[in-house]
């Protein structure tokens, strides 16, 4: 009030009518929002919004009461997460009892936790510790559910998948489930560094905030636990691969040991990317030798270190010899020789060694994409028990479209660990709709042929092709601080298919982005259907307005945003678009047969045959193992260069058709995540536009052919795209 003066009653009487107003119409808002109500994506796919009152009515009548155990920290977070689930969903609190009093009590816990489990004699044998049992019971001659598991977090994992059920409208009448993890370790690698930016992050700064940590422990540490748990995740590297050695001192290890604290109910280990060099840089050694007794030494005592305040530290993810990070080759010895120096050190306390095999080295003549075989193929069978090869899942890095890696089925003496990318570095960031689902299971459903047919890259990952248990798949994370965590809606969907293929590699992608789009966005059909069919869609289309027909990296240097086909700038020629795309006038594509790098004969025979062979070789690898005539016929009866142009307008074109669909479908969703979904595929369009028309202006200036009838020129000229520069690109980091 202070100063103001009084106002007359007819100004005091307009403004309280125009205050009334006000609030009338948001209370409307309030009251007819529905499932319109704006949202910001935080909640991810754990959006425990009110279901339709029908429905909800139908589930009440199966869930009346809780009977829970809260005495360790996993059991509070399992109870704590269904009634919170639950509450929300079912629109009223659930109560909690002791002992099933009626109908529709939900009982969770193990055989040891409670008694009512215990009474009902189930054989969980085949669970292991973190499966689960869903199943109808009658307990005290009253209808029940149990959500039973060997242990804590397999109750804890079953519980989310009841929660499931019921977010995608499933039955819950007659349920007789049982599920457990294929692969042991499912790990996110976060490129986080430690001064806050993350390479290759799309999603805005890291959420660790080292500073404040270990003593300020944010809730939104506890809500990444809680999705992660919730998609069967349970490992967690925190900090980049291109690492910084000061990860491992002590103060350093106590930010660690809070997070893991606050994992550790989830049933999420930390790991630690370290630094080979490490005994030198924080150590004060002269060496890190890896057979030097003193730097075994120190590495044996900073593992004692760190198991005494993290009792159950994972381990540690190591990239070495590789872009210009140290390791064991600097002092002629072998990867395998570095590995076990750091394995023997965790090994008495359980920990393991993720060692990387993303490694090449700048060799005149040689084929980046070979190198990696020809590093760790020899080693087979000399790594420690303790000791998993991190492998990408196609042989260069993570591109829109790459053949199975060749190490997969060619090592069967060492555990193998797929790493695939999340976050989408070479396919548009945060503001394309791409979803990975698709690539994802194009590579685990490979059949590397090395046992006979059938020996697919899933069966090695899950150990079952060579009797391996030790086993892992880890993803490159896409989470930032970015409110909804991963840059855009639909990337959300990347680290949940993640983790639903990292738990069961042979799921299906489309069950999965249903699953997602139904928990994410909404139920009804009419909405679900067309949605799906976009995600599946999408990632072919952003490989054919980028890298159709097998091309590959014809990104821009060092950012990688944007077609640069034509640089040949890097400091490396393995670095460069035209080392991989060897475009000239006679024809274009790197030839990785007999008469080239003969690259195909790291697969096995019938494999090498298939790829070998212009007859046999798919069109989607054809120009990543052929060097192709620009008018050689392809199976459309199209030339060559004709079906490059097509497709990459094709990929325009399915842009185009997304923005018809989500067009299409806004009523079914809140304004704020419609609209930056629209915005983003705007951007998409845009972009997929300059995608086509750049390489196309490129490759036409190469070979001097004209366009196909009825296909429009690129919009702009050569000169043009090649002025484009980019200073101010995210996640980018010069490590």
């Amino acid at each position: 009030m202070g100063g103001t003066a009084p106002r007359g009653d007819a100004t005091r009487w307009t403004t309280g009518l125009r205050l009334l107003a006000v609030g009338l119409l948001l209370l409307a808002a309030c009251l007819c929002a529905g499932h319109a109500r704006a949202e910001d994506g935080y909640d991810l796919w754990l959006r425990y919004h009110p279901l339709p009152a029908a429905q909800a009515g139908t589930y009440r009548s199966h869930v009346t009461q809780l009977i829970a155990g809260a005495t360790t920290p996993t059991q509070v977070a399992t109870r704590s997460e269904l009634l919170r689930g639950l509450g929300g969903l079912l629109g009223q609190a659930l109560p909690v009892a002791d002992t099933a009093s009626r109908d529709g009590a939900l009982i969770i816990g193990t055989p040891v936790s409670s008694p009512l489990i215990a009474g009902l004699h189930l054989d969980m044998r085949a669970l292991g510790r973190e499966g689960y049992l869903i199943r109808s019971v009658v307990v005290n001659g009253h209808a029940a559910t149990i959500i039973a598991g060997n242990d804590d977090i397999g109750v804890l994992y079953g519980a989310f998948r009841f929660l499931r059920l019921l977010q995608t409208a499933q039955p819950i009448a007659r349920l007789d489930l049982r599920d457990w993890p294929r692969v042991k370790l499912r790990v996110l690698d976060h490129w986080d560094n430690l001064n806050g930016s993350v390479e290759r992050g799309y999603a805005g700064a890291s959420i660790w905030d080292w500073w404040k940590l270990p003593d300020w422990r944010a809730p939104r540490y506890t809500d990444y636990a809680r999705a992660n748990a919730s998609i069967g995740i349970n490992g967690a590297v925190l900090n980049n691969v291109n690492a910084d050695p000061l990860i491992l001192t002590h103060k350093y290890l106590e930010k660690v040991a809070a997070l893991a604290d606050v994992f550790r109910p989830y049933g999420i280990r930390v790991y630690l990317s370290v630094r080979f060099s490490a005994p030198i840089e924080v150590g004060g050694l002269k060496t890190a030798d890896p057979l030097d007794p003193q730097v075994r030494r120190w590495w044996r005592t900073k593992a004692d270190e760190i198991y005494k305040l993290i009792p159950d530290f994972g381990g540690f993810l190591v990239k070495a010899n590789s872009e210009g990070q140290p390791g064991p080759q600097d002092y002629g010895r072998t990867h395998a020789d570095g590995a076990n120096a750091l394995a023997a050190a965790l090994a008495p306390h359980g920990g393991v060694v993720m060692w990387r095999a993303f490694v090449y080295a700048n060799k005149p003549g040689t084929d980046r994409i070979k190198q990696s075989y020809n590093e760790f193929k020899p080693l087979d069978g000399k790594f420690a028990a303790n000791v998993l090869l991190q492998v990408k899942n196609g042989p260069l890095d993570f591109q829109p479209r790459e053949p199975f890696n060749p190490l997969f089925g060619a090592m069967p003496k060492t555990r193998l660990i797929m790493e695939l990318q999340i976050t989408k570095e070479y396919l548009g960031f945060a503001t394309h709709l791409v979803y990975l689902g698709p690539l994802y299971q194009e590579a685990l459903s490979a059949d590397t042929m090395t046992r006979g047919k059938g020996s697919t890259v899933a069966k090695v990952v899950d150990g079952t092709l060579d009797g391996h248990a030790l086993t892992g798949m880890a993803g490159v994370a896409n989470i930032g601080a970015d409110r909804d965590w991963c840059g855009s809606v639909f990337n959300q969907a990347n680290w949940y298919v993640f983790g639903r293929l990292a738990w069961n590699p042979t799921l299906s992608a489309r069950a999965i982005a249903e699953e997602w789009v139904r928990m994410t966005f909404s139920n009804d059909d009419a909405f679900v259907k067309p949605v799906v069919d976009m995600m599946m869609g999408s990632r072919e289309a952003a490989v054919n307005y980028m890298t159709p027909l097998g091309l590959a990296h014809l990104m821009g240097h060092g950012h990688h945003y944007g077609p640069e086909p034509w640089d040949a700038s890097g400091p490396r020629a393995d670095w460069t678009p035209v080392y991989f795309h060897r475009a000239d006038y006679a024809g274009i594509g790197f030839d990785r047969t007999a008469t080239g790098s003969d690259a195909v004969a790291q697969y096995a025979p019938p494999v090498a045959r298939e790829f070998a062979s212009l007859q046999q070789i798919p069109d989607k690898y054809l120009l990543w193992f052929h060097h192709v005539p620009w008018d050689y016929r392809m199976r459309s009866g199209h030339t060559l260069w004709d079906e490059l142009v097509m497709h990459y307008t094709h990929g325009v074109d399915a842009v185009k058709q997304m923005q018809r669909t989500w067009s299409s479908l806004k009523g079914y969703v809140d304004d704020e995540r419609y609209r930056q979904v629209a915005a983003f595929l705007a951007i998409q369009l845009h972009e997929a536009q300059w995608w086509r028309d750049a390489c196309i202006a490129y490759f036409q200036s190469i070979n001097g052919l004209p366009l196909p009838v009825g296909y429009a020129p690129p919009a702009h000229s050569l000169k043009y795209y090649k002025s484009l520069s980019f200073k101010d690109v995210p996640g980018y980091s010069s490590w």
